[in-house]
């Protein structure tokens, strides 16, 4: 019975916590009444307030899956094809379950903070600030440089990515030149002011990669194999490791699950959000990259964007302009984390006027835009990012802070979320946690990070820091010249 009453207590105060919370979002209850009553009318509602469980899937499913449908054909033919959809699976599963460690982290954090009568009415919770509730001001320190790293680098990447694309459809100007212009599109995101205003954006972004991955896995099916096509991945230990680390990165999408979750009426609901996410991811992944890879096979060592080697037509061109529009909105997506935690720095975070804070949040975007003209590398900058950055900001301190945050039989005992049906004890995730630490230690960051390092400064030494056009067609630079010429490349 003793045992019983401090988790009844506790999950009462839960209750009564997120009762308050519910009533401090502005009469949510009321909200979803109103929603039900204007439907029809309120337009605003239907595409700005979004805060449902379907909302958070789809942020989750939008966000995992961009420009990363284009590199993994490119990953597999680095791995092989076996290699390549059986680690699509374990990363996949792996990161659904830190994103459940994460969620769990934060239900805790939030039910000791509303214990103490603290109130989150114009302040968004994010990872650094769990951590730092749960376990002080180090993990705060290194959570927050991770995460930043990460989200700053990940808005880079999608940046690199827009000029990379349009390319294909405009190849008038260069695609430095296209990253500046992107760069000033992008900055627009600085207006959106948190997640709850996501709704239709990451609805779009979802079809939008949708229909981008059945195009890919199509067009490569009735294009059928080019002619002396060759499979001979896996053959290198460096591209093997980029490869795997490209797909450690696919399935790390969730620097911004607090976010996320913070964005919800009810934030306890998120639990298996992100599992779910990643079997819809599954089917779009899986699909495109193996019919790619089958169709082109080695050709795509030297295409880190599978549009290079698809037939310029109407569906491609389609596709290449639908993932421009949604890589705009995960730029958006990575970025608003940063612009929060840039908020917070400069004492901005609880204004209420928009433009106020679009002004404050422009200082963020500028060295973003500066990283990607630097760096043009489509694919390797992947890679690079997935060893240094995802392997700790999502698998390692996640599972690390939750073995430290219930490693006293109280904390057990009190825990806002016990563990999972799945797993029968403490131990058993105990278990579990260590194993993804000692492997992401291992496989992500030591390997991963050596081969991806090699490779993207084999990419600097090919083609140069602030590359005008990488992977341009003309003639391959000295360094490629043993490879043999790509064929089957219609310009």
């Amino acid at each position: 019975m003793e045992t019983m009453l401090p988790q009844k207590q506790a999950e009462e105060a839960i209750v009564a916590s997120l009762n308050e919370t519910e009533s401090e979002v502005g009469g949510v209850r009321e909200e979803e009444k109103e929603l039900q009553d204007h439907s029809g009318f309120s337009i605003k509602n239907l595409l700005w307030h979004g805060g449902s469980v379907w909302d958070a899937w789809f942020s989750c499913a939008s966000n995992q899956v961009a420009q990363v449908l284009l590199t993994l054909p490119c990953s597999f033919s680095q791995l092989g094809m076996l290699s390549g959809i059986l680690l699509q699976i374990f990363y996949g599963i792996m990161g659904s379950w830190t994103a459940y460690l994460i969620s769990v982290l934060y239900m805790e954090y939030r039910a000791r903070k509303e214990k103490e009568n603290v109130s989150f009415k114009n302040h968004v919770i994010q990872w650094f600030e769990v951590l730092d509730g749960l376990l002080g001001p180090y993990w705060k320190a290194v959570g927050l440089a991770f995460n930043c790293t990460f989200l700053l680098f990940g808005s880079v990447i999608q940046l690199i990515a827009c000029a990379s694309n349009i390319y294909y459809i405009n190849d008038h100007l260069d695609k430095r030149t296209w990253t500046y212009i992107f760069g000033a599109c992008c900055a627009t995101s600085v207006f959106i002011p948190s997640f709850h205003n996501y709704r239709i954006w990451s609805f779009l972004g979802l079809g939008m990669t949708t229909y981008t991955a059945w195009y890919l896995a199509i067009a490569a099916l009735l294009h059928g194999q080019a002619e002396n096509v060759t499979h001979t991945g896996p053959k290198k230990l460096v591209l093997y490791f980029t490869g795997a680390t490209n797909i450690l990165y696919t399935f790390g999408g969730h620097a911004v699950t607090v976010e996320i979750m913070h964005a919800m009426w009810k934030p306890q609901k998120f639990k298996y959000i992100y599992l779910l996410a990643t079997l819809y991811v599954f089917t779009l992944t899986i699909p495109s990259a193996a019919a790619v890879y089958w169709a082109f096979g080695d050709e795509l060592l030297n295409h880190s964007n599978a549009f290079s080697l698809l037939p310029k037509n109407g569906f491609r061109d389609t596709a290449v302009i639908l993932m421009l529009i949604h890589q705009f909105i995960t730029f958006g997506f990575a970025c608003t984390p940063l612009y929060f935690v840039w908020e917070k720095v400069i004492g901005m975070h609880d204004t209420k006027s928009i433009c106020l804070r679009a002004l404050a949040r422009l200082p963020v975007v500028i060295p973003i835009w500066f990283f990607a003209i630097i760096f043009p590398f489509f694919g390797p900058i992947n890679s690079a990012v997935g060893a240094l950055l995802v392997s700790f900001t999502v698998y390692i301190i996640p599972a690390a802070a939750h073995m430290l945050t219930y490693r006293k039989a109280s904390s057990r005992q009190n825990a806002a979320e016990k563990p999972p049906f799945f797993m029968p004890s403490w131990t058993a995730m105990y278990v579990f946690n260590a194993f993804i630490v000692v492997w992401v230690l291992v496989v992500g960051f030591g390997f991963g990070g050596w081969a991806s390092m090699s490779n993207f400064i084999k990419q600097i030494d090919n083609f140069g820091l602030f590359a005008k056009c990488y992977q341009c067609k003309g003639p391959a630079p000295p360094a490629m010249a043993a490879a043999p010429p790509p064929h089957g490349h219609h310009h």
